[in-house]
């Protein structure tokens, strides 16, 4: 029996102006697993995940979540769906406390409009579920902390955070590693491990050996386009994924 498919795009297009960043992309992501996409620069990784967030409009094709088609829903009803996305840059409100962003993060979910008359403070479920999550990614001793005092692989550690605090059944990452230090990446990656448990993740990120550990299946993009899928195996083992990206000419050994 073919697994449920939590997240899908078919054929579907992208284009700035005369550029074309997305060329007729299908792809889906079964419910439960980690699904890494790979690539060069230009290759389509990003604009695939916006895509599929809604941030990008398509030229054509659509977007599927649990089956149903969102391609036409905005970026916050995605999210309401069950949409949680990272970013490449780190979007965080560097004067505020941890506590605060990933309280601010909730609010969206918990109240369509914050009656103005009241502090947020007013609600402690988002506060709890603020600590639930910064708990959860490593963050319970910094939380009142200003973010512009944490160290780079830690105001990571809370953009993710901000991503789960809709509790997402589906979660985008975009190169969550970006800029974090040597001695900080397998805090991270450990973090990745906890928070993707019981969730469908699609990862774009250059670290292979991290790739390596995470994925179930690797997607190696192109130009726009899916060159092909399979294991970190597979991959490593194909002629044109040696040429066009891992840059070897003799295959390497997990």
């Amino acid at each position: 029996m073919k697994p449920n498919i939590a997240i899908a795009c078919q054929d579907i297009s992208v284009c700035f102006d005369e550029y074309v960043a997305l060329n007729h992309v299908f792809l889906d992501v079964p419910e439960g697993q980690t699904i890494a996409l790979i690539g060069p620069n230009g290759a389509g990784k990003t604009t695939l995940l916006n895509a599929l967030s809604g941030r990008v409009p398509l030229a054509s094709g659509s977007v599927l979540m649990q089956g149903a088609d969102v391609t036409k829903l905005p970026i916050h009803l995605r999210v309401k769906q069950g949409l949680g996305r990272s970013f490449q840059i780190i979007n965080i409100f560097q004067e505020m406390t941890t506590l605060e962003n990933l309280r601010l993060a909730a609010q969206p979910m918990a109240f369509s409009n914050q009656p103005f008359w009241r502090q947020v403070s007013a609600w402690p479920e988002l506060e709890n579920k603020a600590r639930e999550v910064a708990n959860m990614v490593g963050l319970d001793d910094v939380l009142n902390a200003p973010v512009s005092s944490l160290s780079h692989g830690r105001q990571r550690a809370v953009e993710l955070g901000l991503a789960l605090m809709s509790d997402p059944k589906v979660l985008l990452l975009d190169e969550p590693l970006a800029g974090v230090g040597q001695a900080e990446i397998k805090t991270t990656v450990d973090v990745i491990e906890r928070v993707r448990k019981g969730r469908t993740v699609l990862l774009v990120e250059h670290n292979m050996d991290v790739v390596m550990r995470l994925a179930d299946e690797i997607v190696v993009m192109i130009s726009g386009e899916i060159l092909m899928r399979g294991t970190a195996a597979e991959v490593q083992n194909d002629q044109r994924v040696r040429q066009a990206y891992l840059g070897e000419t003799e295959v390497v050994h997990a």
